[in-house]
Protein backbone atom coordinates (compact mmCIF):
# COMPACT_ATOMS: atom_id res chain seq x y z
CA UNK A 1 0.00 0.00 0.00
CA UNK A 2 1.29 3.65 -0.96
CA UNK A 3 2.12 6.58 1.67
CA UNK A 4 -0.25 8.77 -0.44
CA UNK A 5 -3.40 10.76 1.23
CA UNK A 6 -6.38 9.87 -0.44
CA UNK A 7 -7.96 13.39 -0.58
CA UNK A 8 -5.03 15.71 -0.69
CA UNK A 9 -2.59 13.12 -2.58
CA UNK A 10 0.35 14.18 -0.35
CA UNK A 11 3.08 11.50 -0.66
CA UNK A 12 6.95 11.11 0.36
CA UNK A 13 9.01 13.89 -0.54
CA UNK A 14 12.52 13.45 -1.42
CA UNK A 15 15.20 16.15 -0.59
CA UNK A 16 19.22 15.85 1.08
CA UNK A 17 20.55 16.35 4.30
CA UNK A 18 23.81 18.44 3.51
CA UNK A 19 27.07 17.83 6.38
CA UNK A 20 28.80 21.38 6.34
CA UNK A 21 32.17 21.48 7.97
CA UNK A 22 33.98 25.15 8.65
CA UNK A 23 32.93 28.25 10.49
CA UNK A 24 31.25 30.72 8.53
CA UNK A 25 32.18 33.72 7.03
CA UNK A 26 29.41 36.10 9.32
CA UNK A 27 31.05 34.66 12.13
CA UNK A 28 34.44 35.45 11.26
CA UNK A 29 35.84 32.38 9.73
CA UNK A 30 36.72 31.28 5.85
CA UNK A 31 33.27 29.49 5.11
CA UNK A 32 31.70 26.30 5.13
CA UNK A 33 32.73 23.52 3.27
CA UNK A 34 29.76 20.74 2.03
CA UNK A 35 31.67 17.55 3.53
CA UNK A 36 28.55 15.29 2.56
CA UNK A 37 25.44 15.10 1.12
CA UNK A 38 22.97 12.10 1.32
CA UNK A 39 19.47 11.25 0.47
CA UNK A 40 16.48 11.57 2.57
CA UNK A 41 12.69 11.36 2.10
CA UNK A 42 9.87 13.08 4.02
CA UNK A 43 7.01 11.00 5.15
CA UNK A 44 3.46 12.66 5.35
CA UNK A 45 1.81 11.82 8.63
CA UNK A 46 -0.82 9.55 7.65
CA UNK A 47 -3.84 7.93 9.49
CA UNK A 48 -6.27 5.13 8.91
CA UNK A 49 -9.73 6.37 10.08
CA UNK A 50 -12.96 5.52 9.37
CA UNK A 51 -15.47 7.82 7.59
CA UNK A 52 -18.80 7.68 6.42
CA UNK A 53 -18.93 8.72 2.76
CA UNK A 54 -21.26 10.87 0.27
CA UNK A 55 -23.63 7.51 -0.53
CA UNK A 56 -23.58 6.97 3.51
CA UNK A 57 -21.51 3.71 3.07
CA UNK A 58 -18.72 3.68 5.98
CA UNK A 59 -15.00 2.45 4.64
CA UNK A 60 -11.41 2.60 5.78
CA UNK A 61 -9.38 5.26 3.96
CA UNK A 62 -5.53 7.12 4.61
CA UNK A 63 -5.67 10.08 4.97
CA UNK A 64 -3.21 13.05 6.38
CA UNK A 65 -3.35 14.44 9.61
CA UNK A 66 -4.37 17.81 8.74
CA UNK A 67 -7.08 17.03 6.79
CA UNK A 68 -8.59 15.41 9.78
CA UNK A 69 -7.52 17.94 11.84
CA UNK A 70 -9.70 20.19 9.44
CA UNK A 71 -12.92 18.70 9.89
CA UNK A 72 -13.25 17.16 6.03
CA UNK A 73 -14.83 14.33 7.33
CA UNK A 74 -17.67 12.68 9.30
CA UNK A 75 -16.16 9.85 11.47
CA UNK A 76 -17.85 6.65 10.99
CA UNK A 77 -19.70 5.71 14.58
CA UNK A 78 -18.14 2.79 16.55
CA UNK A 79 -19.80 -0.14 16.70
CA UNK A 80 -21.64 -1.02 19.77
CA UNK A 81 -20.85 -4.18 21.86
CA UNK A 82 -21.45 -7.33 21.40
CA UNK A 83 -23.08 -9.22 24.20
CA UNK A 84 -22.08 -13.34 24.04
CA UNK A 85 -25.14 -15.05 25.18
Amino acid sequence: MSRVCEYSGKRPQVGRKVVRRGKAKREGGIGQKVTGLSKRRWKPNLQKIRIVDENGTVRRVRVCARYIKAGKFTKAPRAAAKTVA
